[in-house]
């Protein structure tokens, strides 16, 4: 029988069995992530899984696993080919921690992953939640995860009024997720355990809309009993978004191949790495960086939004077809690309939209009415 012991002795000691067993009941299951205990599997899909749908996911795990089925072939490649095949999942700093991840565990640790929680923070781009589930899932270690989804859970159980924009009422929920796990769990009970926060988080205990009549901690959810089971989270900063007004210089080579002239991202910020058209901070600068004889041929194309985590994007782009290759001296920092290669290019999501609809205009013309 689970219970509660130490400080947090006024913890509900039904939540381990309850969640256990719901999970086993309702939980999500049949996910290609799942069943395994192959620790490269499971912190590929976690890395993935972060702020990302599972919809989303599942196309980018299979790709990824195909090319690169264990963590010697992922530290192995050139870091342009992970990105190109990260390129439309976002959040690419997770992309060059995972490359740096694989490259430490193979230099490191002769390709095996840290047993336990602890061990798996040490590596790069691995933190506190996502090395507790590596750990619960593939090895039954006796730890929680505790990323927004667990908060939002354990915070509605508890009515938890601690502010989660502060550091000391983070730790406090932390120490609370790991009083509240099961006593001797089983690997299975592990991965049930933690599977069920995962879940419990992701489709009944949602952010807007929490499905109150379908959850298993209905009868000991604080926050539910309260009438206010949204209130929770209690996160008083709140995120301050910049707006900024980016133009892309595209420059399209035609003959027999199209090219187009792009330039990689410096090392830091806003697609850090990638491959991506010339990118100024006003239309006159972008028109500065071309030889007035080209001006005549400049074309806006429509503008279009973009939404990162901490800015909101508006790219204004500016097409360029030269039927001639220019001379290097006219042309910004960059190289050009052949597009039957550009899937080879990490590419932030816009701008392979972009490109996509240059090169196939027919695929995204709006309907006609019949």
């Amino acid at each position: 029988m689970s219970r509660v012991v130490g400080p947090h002795a006024d913890l509900p000691p039904t939540f381990a069995p309850l969640l256990i067993d719901w999970q086993r009941r309702a939980g999500r299951s049949g996910l290609p992530w799942q069943g395994i205990r192959d620790p490269y599997r499971v912190w590929l899909s976690e890395v993935m899984l972060q702020q990302t749908q599972v919809s989303t996911v599942l196309g980018y795990y299979a790709r990824f696993l195909d090319r690169f089925p264990d963590v010697r072939a992922l530290a192995a490649a050139e870091a342009d080919e992970v990105m190109a095949l990260w390129s439309g999942l976002g959040y690419y700093s997770r992309a060059r921690n995972l490359h740096r991840c694989a490259q430490t565990v193979v230099s490191s640790r002769g390709g095996e992953f840290p047993s336990t929680a602890a061990g798996l923070e040490t590596l790069p781009g691995i933190g506190a939640s996502t090395a507790a589930a590596i750990a619960s899932f593939c090895f039954g270690e006796r730890v929680s995860i505790v990323d927004g989804n667990v908060r939002r859970v354990l915070t509605r159980v508890l009515a938890f009024e601690g502010d989660l924009a502060q550091t000391a009422p983070q730790r406090a929920l932390w120490d609370i997720a790991q009083a509240l796990l099961p006593i001797d769990p089983s690997a299975d009970d592990m991965t049930a355990y933690t599977q069920g926060l995962m879940d419990l988080g992701a489709t009944v205990c949602t952010r807007s809309r929490p499905v109150c009549g379908q959850c298993p901690m209905q009868g000991i959810c604080q926050g539910h009993q309260s009438g206010e089971p949204q209130r929770f989270p209690v996160k008083t900063r709140t995120l301050k978004r910049r707006h900024e007004s980016w133009w892309l210089l595209l420059l399209r080579l035609g003959g027999e191949r199209n090219r187009f002239w792009l330039q990689r991202r410096p090392g830091s910020g806003i697609w850090a790495g990638l491959f991506c058209p010339p990118v100024y901070e006003s239309e006159d600068m972008a028109r500065m960086a071309l030889p007035p004889g080209w001006l005549g041929g400049l074309v806006p194309l429509d503008a279009v939004s973009h939404s990162l985590t901490h800015r909101e994007l508006r790219l204004h782009p500016l097409l360029l077809e030269l039927d001639d290759e220019p001379q290097p001296a006219d042309m910004p920092e960059g190289q050009w690309v052949d597009a039957e290669i550009l899937a080879q290019h990490g590419l932030p999501a816009p701008v392979k939209l972009l490109l996509q609809r240059l090169l196939e205009p027919d695929l995204f013309a709006p309907a006609k009415s019949r």
